[in-house]
């Protein structure tokens, strides 16, 4: 059964004090009661940016975006393959693609300016439920439901929802919405990110300095961390896959363009086969008029997505062909992560 909460307006009060004292100093906010409200651009891209990655590893990312892209009209001129190497390393590489839609409509369509309104908001390309809301609310102070893992643990504790994640959802964006008030909308909801960030952490939650403690129906229980309930999780299936490694004895490795669509979409990355569940059946990327390439193996590297997990066997040799030849450091820096793992194990074994 899920709690009842009595005073909304003192727990309102005690949590909006505690930021003001405690806020965080992040690169894309403005300090609490700030009279001009942050630029909807940074909001933006931060909120993006931080939706599959922590703060310390977002961070980066968005300073060297910022310096290199300063507005929205800025990032919309940009091309497709620059934003793609820029993003590599944040992962659901489908954001990225969905960012340069969603500035070049904002550029084209409103004139380089964010609309402000959540509706508004949530017309635009790639702009989901929870991005329209924290953009809404953060940027314009409009009074909008903004729920992220973090709220969703603490309103998961102080109603003592019992109901499971994800079917819990619907019903803690629901208890969410009765704590948002027309009052500092924007600190509301930075407020309750810093709490689930800082103070009502998924592990050891430290209850005793929390200002909202004594609302708490979790805590009240004497398991917090039993919130939210969770399900039980199914097995992460497994797959296994060939990453070929072809340098040109002159510093540079052979490079693809993936298909825009799919995992990785119109990411650069090593030529491929297919990832499977039973082993692959790997043919090398041999142009037919070349003489094949003598194919050395380097080992393998693991690496986790989100659904499902991937042995990736590392083979190299040097030859030429038609790819998209680039110097091995800089595509250390433009490969996404799975890839660059595959080519620092064969640049680890062929310097060894």
């Amino acid at each position: 059964m899920t709690a009842v909460l009595q005073d909304r307006s003192e727990l309102r009060a005690a949590l909006l004090a505690w930021y003001d004292a405690h806020a965080r100093t992040l690169p894309w906010r403005s300090p609490p009661g700030a009279p001009e409200r942050t630029d909807p651009y940074r909001v933006w891209l931060s909120e993006v940016m931080l939706q599959q990655t922590t703060v310390p590893h977002a961070t980066p990312y968005f300073e060297r975006f910022t310096a290199r892209w300063p507005t929205v009209s800025d990032l919309a001129a940009a091309a497709d393959s620059d934003l793609m190497a820029a993003w590599a390393g944040l992962g659901y590489y489908a954001r990225a693609r969905n960012l340069l839609a969603c500035a070049r409509a904002v550029a084209n369509e409103h004139g380089g300016v964010f609309p402000d309104t959540e509706a508004a908001l949530l017309a635009l390309p790639g702009v989901g439920a929870y991005t329209a809301a924290a953009v809404a609310a953060i940027a314009f102070d409009r009074p909008a439901n903004v729920v992220d893992g973090n709220v969703e643990r603490v309103v998961a504790r102080l109603f003592a929802v019992e109901t499971p994640v994800p079917a819990a959802r619907p019903e803690l964006k629901r208890l969410a919405a009765t704590l948002v008030a027309d009052s500092r909308p924007g600190d509301w909801a930075q407020a309750l990110m810093d709490l689930g960030s800082r103070i009502c952490r998924p592990k050891s939650p430290l209850c005793l300095m929390c200002p909202i403690v004594a609302f708490c129906a979790g805590r009240a229980t004497g398991e917090p961390e039993r919130f939210p309930v969770k399900a039980k999780k199914a097995a992460r299936p497994h797959r296994q896959g060939v990453a070929w490694v072809l340098r040109d004895g002159q510093g540079r490795v052979a490079l693809v363009r993936r298909p825009d669509k799919g995992l990785l979409g119109g990411m650069v990355g090593l030529p491929t086969g297919d990832w499977t569940e039973a082993a692959p059946d790997a043919v090398p990327p041999v142009v037919a008029d070349r003489p094949a390439p003598i194919w050395k193996e380097a080992g393998a590297v693991e690496h986790v997505f989100t659904h499902f997990s991937l042995t990736l066997t590392v083979r190299v040799a040097e030859g030429q062909g038609d790819f998209l030849w680039m110097a091995e450091a800089e595509a250390l820096e433009a490969l996404p992560t799975v890839f660059r793992k595959a080519l620092e194990r064969a640049l680890a074994m062929t310097a060894s």
